[in-house]
Protein backbone atom coordinates (compact mmCIF):
# COMPACT_ATOMS: atom_id res chain seq x y z
CA UNK A 1 0.00 0.00 0.00
CA UNK A 2 2.90 2.07 0.83
CA UNK A 3 4.78 1.74 -2.18
CA UNK A 4 1.08 2.49 -4.05
CA UNK A 5 0.75 5.64 -2.45
CA UNK A 6 4.72 6.94 -3.17
CA UNK A 7 4.07 5.90 -6.64
CA UNK A 8 0.49 8.27 -6.76
CA UNK A 9 2.39 10.78 -5.09
CA UNK A 10 4.99 10.95 -7.59
CA UNK A 11 2.20 10.97 -10.36
CA UNK A 12 0.72 14.03 -8.77
CA UNK A 13 4.06 15.65 -8.14
CA UNK A 14 4.72 15.47 -11.74
CA UNK A 15 1.34 15.91 -13.13
CA UNK A 16 1.57 19.63 -11.15
CA UNK A 17 5.29 20.53 -11.07
CA UNK A 18 5.59 24.23 -11.32
CA UNK A 19 3.16 24.47 -8.79
CA UNK A 20 5.08 21.70 -7.15
CA UNK A 21 7.86 23.73 -6.88
CA UNK A 22 7.03 26.74 -6.27
CA UNK A 23 5.67 25.19 -2.96
CA UNK A 24 8.55 23.48 -1.76
CA UNK A 25 10.29 26.62 -1.97
CA UNK A 26 10.23 27.70 1.25
CA UNK A 27 11.31 24.02 2.48
CA UNK A 28 14.09 24.90 -0.05
CA UNK A 29 15.19 27.95 1.66
CA UNK A 30 14.82 26.83 5.00
CA UNK A 31 16.49 24.05 5.02
CA UNK A 32 19.28 25.60 3.05
CA UNK A 33 19.69 28.35 5.26
CA UNK A 34 19.90 26.35 8.73
CA UNK A 35 22.71 24.25 7.43
CA UNK A 36 24.31 27.25 5.76
CA UNK A 37 24.59 29.26 9.18
CA UNK A 38 25.63 26.04 11.11
CA UNK A 39 28.24 25.37 8.78
CA UNK A 40 29.30 28.53 8.86
CA UNK A 41 28.80 29.11 12.58
CA UNK A 42 31.33 25.65 13.22
CA UNK A 43 33.63 27.04 10.70
CA UNK A 44 33.94 30.49 12.47
CA UNK A 45 33.73 28.52 16.07
CA UNK A 46 36.99 26.89 14.90
CA UNK A 47 39.13 29.54 13.28
CA UNK A 48 38.72 31.10 16.79
CA UNK A 49 40.06 28.51 18.63
CA UNK A 50 42.48 28.03 16.36
CA UNK A 51 43.24 31.46 16.71
CA UNK A 52 43.35 31.10 20.54
CA UNK A 53 45.52 28.13 20.60
CA UNK A 54 47.76 30.12 18.57
CA UNK A 55 48.61 31.66 21.90
CA UNK A 56 49.15 28.66 23.55
CA UNK A 57 47.14 26.01 24.28
CA UNK A 58 45.92 25.20 28.10
CA UNK A 59 47.89 27.77 28.77
CA UNK A 60 48.19 30.46 31.71
CA UNK A 61 49.23 34.09 31.81
CA UNK A 62 49.71 36.67 34.61
CA UNK A 63 50.05 40.31 33.79
CA UNK A 64 50.21 43.77 35.30
CA UNK A 65 46.78 45.16 36.30
CA UNK A 66 47.06 48.74 34.37
CA UNK A 67 43.75 50.18 36.43
CA UNK A 68 45.29 48.36 39.71
CA UNK A 69 48.18 50.64 39.03
CA UNK A 70 46.54 53.83 38.03
CA UNK A 71 44.55 53.70 40.98
CA UNK A 72 47.28 53.30 43.55
CA UNK A 73 49.58 55.83 41.32
CA UNK A 74 53.17 55.30 40.96
CA UNK A 75 55.54 53.37 38.23
CA UNK A 76 54.14 49.81 37.30
CA UNK A 77 54.87 47.13 39.30
CA UNK A 78 55.95 44.66 36.84
CA UNK A 79 57.99 40.96 37.26
CA UNK A 80 60.80 39.86 38.00
CA UNK A 81 63.02 36.70 37.09
CA UNK A 82 62.67 35.91 41.09
CA UNK A 83 58.73 35.88 40.46
CA UNK A 84 59.22 33.37 37.41
CA UNK A 85 61.99 30.97 39.63
CA UNK A 86 59.47 30.92 42.56
CA UNK A 87 56.69 29.90 40.50
CA UNK A 88 58.34 27.24 38.38
CA UNK A 89 59.28 25.76 41.65
CA UNK A 90 56.45 26.29 44.21
CA UNK A 91 53.47 25.53 41.80
CA UNK A 92 52.75 21.98 40.99
CA UNK A 93 51.39 21.20 37.68
CA UNK A 94 53.42 23.66 35.35
CA UNK A 95 55.26 21.98 32.49
CA UNK A 96 57.25 25.33 31.67
CA UNK A 97 57.46 28.89 32.77
CA UNK A 98 58.95 31.85 30.91
CA UNK A 99 59.39 35.72 31.80
CA UNK A 100 58.68 38.12 28.83
CA UNK A 101 59.24 41.61 27.87
CA UNK A 102 58.64 43.50 24.51
CA UNK A 103 59.27 47.32 23.09
CA UNK A 104 57.89 48.61 20.08
CA UNK A 105 61.52 49.22 17.88
CA UNK A 106 62.19 50.59 14.29
CA UNK A 107 63.65 47.34 12.01
CA UNK A 108 65.97 47.95 9.43
CA UNK A 109 67.71 45.45 7.08
CA UNK A 110 69.34 47.07 3.60
CA UNK A 111 68.09 50.31 4.00
CA UNK A 112 64.33 49.13 4.34
CA UNK A 113 63.00 50.29 7.64
CA UNK A 114 59.60 48.82 9.49
CA UNK A 115 58.37 49.26 12.83
CA UNK A 116 57.85 46.32 14.66
CA UNK A 117 57.06 44.64 18.26
CA UNK A 118 60.47 42.95 19.71
CA UNK A 119 59.48 40.41 21.92
CA UNK A 120 61.93 39.23 24.74
CA UNK A 121 61.22 35.30 25.71
CA UNK A 122 63.07 31.89 25.93
CA UNK A 123 62.98 28.86 24.58
CA UNK A 124 59.74 27.49 26.85
CA UNK A 125 58.18 30.88 26.01
CA UNK A 126 58.35 29.71 22.44
CA UNK A 127 57.12 26.11 23.01
CA UNK A 128 54.70 27.42 25.66
CA UNK A 129 53.33 29.38 23.31
CA UNK A 130 53.56 26.95 20.35
CA UNK A 131 55.18 28.80 18.06
CA UNK A 132 56.89 26.93 15.29
CA UNK A 133 59.80 27.66 13.02
CA UNK A 134 59.29 27.25 8.84
CA UNK A 135 63.28 27.97 8.49
CA UNK A 136 66.18 28.05 10.86
CA UNK A 137 66.54 27.44 14.58
CA UNK A 138 65.59 28.41 18.62
CA UNK A 139 67.78 30.31 20.48
CA UNK A 140 70.18 27.80 22.49
CA UNK A 141 70.97 27.87 26.13
CA UNK A 142 74.01 29.89 25.92
CA UNK A 143 72.42 32.15 24.13
CA UNK A 144 69.85 32.67 26.31
CA UNK A 145 72.00 32.78 29.36
CA UNK A 146 74.62 34.94 27.65
CA UNK A 147 72.16 37.25 26.55
CA UNK A 148 73.65 37.08 23.15
CA UNK A 149 71.87 39.40 20.28
CA UNK A 150 70.45 36.39 17.85
CA UNK A 151 66.64 37.02 16.56
CA UNK A 152 64.04 35.22 15.63
CA UNK A 153 61.82 36.84 12.52
CA UNK A 154 57.65 36.83 12.23
CA UNK A 155 56.10 36.04 8.55
CA UNK A 156 55.28 39.46 8.28
CA UNK A 157 58.61 41.29 8.99
CA UNK A 158 60.29 38.80 6.61
CA UNK A 159 57.73 40.02 3.94
CA UNK A 160 58.53 43.62 4.23
CA UNK A 161 62.51 43.40 4.96
CA UNK A 162 63.81 40.72 3.52
CA UNK A 163 60.78 39.38 0.85
CA UNK A 164 63.15 38.38 -2.38
CA UNK A 165 66.11 37.20 -0.08
CA UNK A 166 66.80 34.47 2.11
CA UNK A 167 66.84 36.20 5.78
CA UNK A 168 68.90 33.16 7.40
CA UNK A 169 72.86 34.86 8.50
CA UNK A 170 71.74 37.98 7.21
CA UNK A 171 71.59 41.56 9.68
CA UNK A 172 68.91 43.01 11.32
CA UNK A 173 69.42 46.20 13.33
CA UNK A 174 66.78 46.74 15.74
CA UNK A 175 67.20 50.58 16.86
CA UNK A 176 70.97 50.74 17.98
CA UNK A 177 71.43 47.08 17.80
CA UNK A 178 72.50 44.87 15.21
CA UNK A 179 71.30 40.95 15.31
CA UNK A 180 72.06 38.01 12.99
CA UNK A 181 69.08 36.35 11.96
CA UNK A 182 68.50 32.69 12.83
CA UNK A 183 65.14 31.71 11.93
CA UNK A 184 61.68 32.19 10.69
CA UNK A 185 58.43 31.72 12.49
CA UNK A 186 55.56 30.45 11.14
CA UNK A 187 52.69 32.48 10.36
CA UNK A 188 50.15 32.75 12.85
CA UNK A 189 47.53 35.45 11.59
CA UNK A 190 45.50 37.70 14.02
CA UNK A 191 45.65 37.49 17.98
CA UNK A 192 43.02 39.91 18.16
CA UNK A 193 41.22 43.37 16.82
CA UNK A 194 44.62 45.18 15.05
CA UNK A 195 46.90 42.64 16.48
CA UNK A 196 49.38 40.77 13.78
CA UNK A 197 51.42 38.00 16.06
CA UNK A 198 53.28 37.82 12.68
CA UNK A 199 54.79 41.89 13.08
CA UNK A 200 57.32 40.89 15.54
CA UNK A 201 60.25 39.72 16.60
CA UNK A 202 61.74 37.28 18.94
CA UNK A 203 65.07 37.50 20.88
CA UNK A 204 66.65 35.95 23.89
CA UNK A 205 64.73 38.03 27.14
CA UNK A 206 67.79 39.25 28.67
CA UNK A 207 69.25 40.34 25.30
CA UNK A 208 66.07 42.76 25.26
CA UNK A 209 66.48 43.82 28.73
CA UNK A 210 69.75 44.67 28.72
CA UNK A 211 70.16 46.57 25.23
CA UNK A 212 66.94 47.64 24.20
CA UNK A 213 64.67 48.33 27.73
CA UNK A 214 67.32 48.93 29.59
CA UNK A 215 65.76 47.28 33.13
CA UNK A 216 65.71 43.27 34.52
CA UNK A 217 61.77 43.59 34.75
CA UNK A 218 59.60 41.34 33.11
CA UNK A 219 56.19 42.76 31.75
CA UNK A 220 54.43 39.11 31.54
CA UNK A 221 54.60 35.71 32.44
CA UNK A 222 53.39 32.53 30.65
CA UNK A 223 53.15 29.23 32.00
CA UNK A 224 52.57 25.99 30.36
CA UNK A 225 50.42 23.84 32.47
CA UNK A 226 50.56 20.05 32.76
CA UNK A 227 47.21 18.38 31.37
CA UNK A 228 46.46 16.18 33.78
CA UNK A 229 46.18 19.16 36.11
CA UNK A 230 43.29 21.28 36.54
CA UNK A 231 43.44 25.21 35.71
CA UNK A 232 41.38 26.25 38.59
CA UNK A 233 43.25 24.95 41.17
CA UNK A 234 46.84 25.99 39.57
CA UNK A 235 45.38 29.12 39.37
CA UNK A 236 43.96 29.79 42.52
CA UNK A 237 47.84 28.61 43.72
CA UNK A 238 49.66 31.09 41.36
CA UNK A 239 47.27 34.31 42.86
CA UNK A 240 48.20 33.39 46.47
CA UNK A 241 51.65 32.76 45.50
CA UNK A 242 51.43 35.98 44.14
CA UNK A 243 49.77 37.83 46.08
CA UNK A 244 51.92 36.78 48.62
CA UNK A 245 55.43 37.90 46.91
CA UNK A 246 54.07 41.25 45.62
CA UNK A 247 52.86 42.06 49.64
CA UNK A 248 49.16 42.22 48.69
CA UNK A 249 47.19 41.91 52.42
CA UNK A 250 43.99 40.39 52.82
CA UNK A 251 41.37 42.94 51.70
CA UNK A 252 43.43 44.64 49.03
CA UNK A 253 42.57 43.96 45.03
CA UNK A 254 45.22 42.17 42.90
CA UNK A 255 47.50 44.04 41.25
CA UNK A 256 47.85 41.33 38.40
CA UNK A 257 45.79 39.50 36.50
CA UNK A 258 45.49 35.95 35.78
CA UNK A 259 44.30 34.67 32.15
CA UNK A 260 43.50 31.58 31.27
CA UNK A 261 43.46 30.80 27.72
CA UNK A 262 41.56 27.17 27.67
CA UNK A 263 38.73 29.01 29.62
CA UNK A 264 38.61 32.07 26.98
CA UNK A 265 38.83 28.91 24.41
CA UNK A 266 35.66 27.60 26.15
CA UNK A 267 33.72 30.80 26.68
CA UNK A 268 34.43 32.50 23.24
CA UNK A 269 33.42 28.86 21.81
CA UNK A 270 30.09 28.99 23.73
CA UNK A 271 29.30 32.21 22.84
CA UNK A 272 29.15 31.34 19.24
CA UNK A 273 27.76 27.92 19.29
CA UNK A 274 24.66 30.16 21.03
CA UNK A 275 24.75 32.59 18.77
CA UNK A 276 24.62 30.18 15.41
CA UNK A 277 21.82 28.30 17.50
CA UNK A 278 20.09 31.77 17.23
CA UNK A 279 20.86 32.31 13.85
CA UNK A 280 19.42 28.98 12.81
CA UNK A 281 16.62 29.17 14.69
CA UNK A 282 15.52 33.01 13.01
CA UNK A 283 16.60 30.88 9.70
CA UNK A 284 14.27 28.15 10.54
CA UNK A 285 10.88 30.40 10.31
CA UNK A 286 11.04 29.89 6.67
CA UNK A 287 10.14 26.10 7.27
CA UNK A 288 7.30 26.99 9.49
CA UNK A 289 6.35 29.16 6.32
CA UNK A 290 6.69 26.61 4.27
CA UNK A 291 4.99 24.03 6.02
CA UNK A 292 1.52 26.49 5.74
CA UNK A 293 2.37 26.41 1.66
CA UNK A 294 2.17 22.77 2.17
CA UNK A 295 -1.19 23.09 3.58
CA UNK A 296 -2.82 25.58 1.68
CA UNK A 297 -1.55 23.67 -2.03
CA UNK A 298 -2.75 20.03 -0.18
CA UNK A 299 -6.00 21.66 0.94
CA UNK A 300 -6.15 22.84 -2.90
CA UNK A 301 -5.55 19.19 -3.71
CA UNK A 302 -8.11 17.72 -1.60
CA UNK A 303 -10.76 20.12 -2.90
CA UNK A 304 -9.15 19.25 -7.16
CA UNK A 305 -9.63 15.44 -6.42
CA UNK A 306 -12.73 15.45 -4.43
CA UNK A 307 -14.56 12.93 -7.44
CA UNK A 308 -11.37 11.18 -7.41
CA UNK A 309 -11.66 10.61 -3.64
CA UNK A 310 -14.89 9.56 -4.07
CA UNK A 311 -14.62 6.99 -6.41
CA UNK A 312 -12.13 5.78 -4.68
CA UNK A 313 -14.05 5.44 -1.54
CA UNK A 314 -17.23 3.92 -3.21
CA UNK A 315 -15.03 1.08 -5.35
CA UNK A 316 -13.94 0.00 -1.45
CA UNK A 317 -10.70 2.06 -0.50
CA UNK A 318 -10.45 2.66 3.17
CA UNK A 319 -10.37 6.18 4.65
CA UNK A 320 -6.63 5.13 5.73
CA UNK A 321 -5.94 4.55 2.81
CA UNK A 322 -7.00 7.75 1.25
CA UNK A 323 -5.48 9.26 4.44
CA UNK A 324 -1.82 7.66 3.83
CA UNK A 325 -1.96 8.81 0.18
CA UNK A 326 -2.23 12.36 0.47
CA UNK A 327 0.43 12.17 3.63
CA UNK A 328 2.40 10.23 1.53
CA UNK A 329 1.85 12.90 -0.69
CA UNK A 330 2.90 15.99 1.69
CA UNK A 331 5.70 14.21 2.93
CA UNK A 332 7.49 13.50 -0.39
CA UNK A 333 6.72 17.36 -1.54
CA UNK A 334 8.67 18.29 1.63
CA UNK A 335 11.58 15.24 1.68
CA UNK A 336 12.31 16.75 -2.09
CA UNK A 337 12.48 20.39 -0.50
CA UNK A 338 15.20 19.24 1.99
CA UNK A 339 16.87 17.51 -0.56
CA UNK A 340 17.05 20.44 -2.65
CA UNK A 341 17.72 22.78 0.52
CA UNK A 342 20.84 20.41 1.32
CA UNK A 343 22.66 20.37 -1.85
CA UNK A 344 21.54 24.60 -1.97
CA UNK A 345 22.86 24.49 1.14
CA UNK A 346 26.79 22.45 0.46
CA UNK A 347 27.67 25.10 -2.47
CA UNK A 348 26.46 28.06 -0.30
CA UNK A 349 28.52 26.83 2.78
CA UNK A 350 31.51 26.50 0.69
CA UNK A 351 31.34 29.75 -0.94
CA UNK A 352 30.84 31.94 2.38
CA UNK A 353 33.65 29.78 4.55
CA UNK A 354 36.02 30.68 1.04
CA UNK A 355 34.59 34.72 1.39
CA UNK A 356 35.54 34.57 5.92
CA UNK A 357 38.64 32.53 5.15
CA UNK A 358 37.31 29.90 7.93
CA UNK A 359 37.48 25.87 7.30
CA UNK A 360 34.72 24.49 5.62
CA UNK A 361 33.47 22.15 8.39
CA UNK A 362 30.97 19.36 7.11
CA UNK A 363 28.55 18.38 9.27
CA UNK A 364 26.86 14.71 8.19
CA UNK A 365 24.37 14.80 11.71
CA UNK A 366 23.00 18.53 10.46
CA UNK A 367 22.42 17.26 6.88
CA UNK A 368 20.86 13.88 8.03
CA UNK A 369 18.77 15.84 10.41
CA UNK A 370 17.36 18.39 8.56
CA UNK A 371 16.22 16.23 5.73
CA UNK A 372 14.47 14.37 8.59
CA UNK A 373 13.37 16.99 10.03
CA UNK A 374 11.90 17.85 6.63
CA UNK A 375 9.96 14.89 5.85
CA UNK A 376 8.46 15.13 9.79
CA UNK A 377 7.19 18.18 8.58
CA UNK A 378 5.05 16.31 5.85
CA UNK A 379 3.17 14.70 8.16
CA UNK A 380 2.71 17.35 10.28
CA UNK A 381 1.59 20.01 8.10
CA UNK A 382 0.07 17.64 5.81
CA UNK A 383 -1.97 15.78 8.20
CA UNK A 384 -5.25 17.87 8.27
CA UNK A 385 -5.40 18.21 4.46
CA UNK A 386 -5.53 14.26 4.51
CA UNK A 387 -7.80 13.88 7.20
CA UNK A 388 -10.37 16.22 5.38
CA UNK A 389 -9.70 13.51 2.07
CA UNK A 390 -10.17 10.93 4.36
CA UNK A 391 -13.58 11.85 6.05
CA UNK A 392 -15.50 12.73 2.82
CA UNK A 393 -18.50 11.11 2.17
CA UNK A 394 -18.72 8.88 -0.95
CA UNK A 395 -21.80 10.22 -1.83
CA UNK A 396 -20.70 14.22 -1.74
CA UNK A 397 -17.68 13.42 -2.82
CA UNK A 398 -18.79 11.93 -6.20
CA UNK A 399 -21.93 14.89 -6.67
CA UNK A 400 -18.67 17.60 -6.57
CA UNK A 401 -18.06 19.52 -9.55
Amino acid sequence: MLGASLLLALREIRRHLLRSILTVLGIVIGVAAVITMVTVGNGVTASVRGQIASLGANTLMVVTDSQARQAGGGAPRNFTREDVDAIREQIGGIDRVAGQVNSSVAATADGINWQTSVIGTTRDGIAIQAMALTAGRVFTAEEEASGKAVCIIGETVRKNLFANVDPLGRELRLGKLTCPVIGVLKARGQGGPGSDQDDSVLMPARAVQRQIIGTTNIYWIVIGLNPAYDNVTVSADLSRLMRERRHITPGQSDDFRLIDMKQISDTVSGVLRVMTGLVAAIASISLIVGGIGIVNIMLVSVTERTREIGIRLAIGALAREVRLQFLTEAVVLCSLGGAIGISLSFGLSILLCKIMAVDFIFSPLINLGSLLFSSFLGIVFGYVPAQRAAALNPIDALRHE
